[in-house]
């Protein structure tokens, strides 16, 4: 095992088993139906989703400080007020296809974002309550907001309880991470196993036909993610008092959001079909704002600087 080089990126813990899925349901599909635990995984989509926020709920911390809690409020909340409009401008205005992108694969990928990502990020260019504004972003996730959007405009048959019940798993981990240490402990380590195994039951539902189906659109889609969406929040985080890092910092899509498209076409069969497709663009989606988040946060730390610098400058001049 020591002779295998293998260069780990951002979202991998989710993509490369989503691509061994892909790779058996593409060319060995009969070896998936073999029976027993191992097609139970395969076809268990929906339970190992819900693991995996119970899992995930374990690690969100609601103890924060009041400018933590703003900064955090600002920056998701107009993340996921864009990923709806836009969302929904696709389906009404678009007749849901731009470009090859739909609502769905919209709203699963810009709503949701890489937490630990955004963690990295600021934990080298800003103050702690940047950095503490991961407890709020943290709580967009999953496939809650798609959900609610979509059933909300009449573009989804979801029932309320439906919606109740795709969030209750969060909200238990959530409770029992912050009621008890050892809860939170224990749970959290659980959130990277149940990410891989996530990853390789979807794309076992997967082919690589579908895969290149979202290439181009998914590169579209990490693009709007970053540059569009990101450049708003950084701008909504600015006039908020903030140094606009936080919104840069947040611009990617979650590895999270690959599960999205899944989780709604098991609650509404109606999205069976276009699910696949936007799976793999949100996938890409993850990649492609993996790199260019850090990118856009450090153009933006770099333009603070300077302004500092200049600042600082005319005071002395003064």
């Amino acid at each position: 095992m020591k002779k295998i080089k293998f260069k780990r990126f951002p979202g991998d813990t989710i993509v490369v088993p989503m691509l061994i899925g892909v790779v058996l349901n593409s060319f060995v599909p009969q070896v998936l139906q073999i029976g027993g635990f191992f097609t139970g995984i395969v076809n268990g989509t929906s339970a190992l989703v819900g693991v995996f926020l119970l899992f995930l709920g374990a690690t969100i911390d609601v103890r924060s400080t009041p400018k933590a809690i703003k900064i955090g409020a600002v920056v998701i909340g107009t993340k996921v007020a864009l990923s709806v409009l836009l969302g929904l401008g696709v389906a009404f205005l678009c007749n849901d296809n731009f470009l090859g992108l739909s609502s769905l694969a919209v709203i699963s990928a810009v709503s949701v974002a890489n937490n630990a990502l955004y963690s990295g990020i600021v934990a080298q260019y800003d103050d702690d309550a940047v950095k503490g504004a991961v407890a709020i972003t943290s709580l967009s996730v999953g496939p809650t907001v798609t959900m609610i959007a979509l059933s909300s405009a009449g573009l989804a048959s979801i029932s309320v309880w439906s919606i109740v019940g795709s969030i209750l798993p969060l909200i238990i981990g959530i409770a029992l991470g912050n009621l008890s240490a050892w809860f939170k402990k224990t749970l959290s380590a659980g959130v990277t196993p149940s990410i891989i195994v996530v990853g390789f039951a979807l794309g076992c539902g997967m082919s690589i036909q579908q895969l290149f189906q979202g290439g181009l659109s998914g590169i579209l889609l990490g693009l709007v993610t970053v540059f569009v969406v990101g450049g708003v929040t950084v701008l909504a985080d600015k006039l908020t008092g903030g140094s606009g890092i936080a919104g840069a910092a947040i611009s990617s899509t979650a590895a999270s959001g690959v599960s999205n498209p899944g989780a709604l076409a098991a609650v509404d069969p109606a999205y069976a079909a276009v699910a696949p497709i936007a799976t793999a663009q949100v996938a890409a989606s993850v990649l492609i704002t993996s790199f260019l988040t850090p990118m856009l946060t450090s153009f933006v730390a770099k333009q603070k600087d300077r302004k500092a610098a200049k600042n600082g400058a005319r005071a002395e001049a003064e």
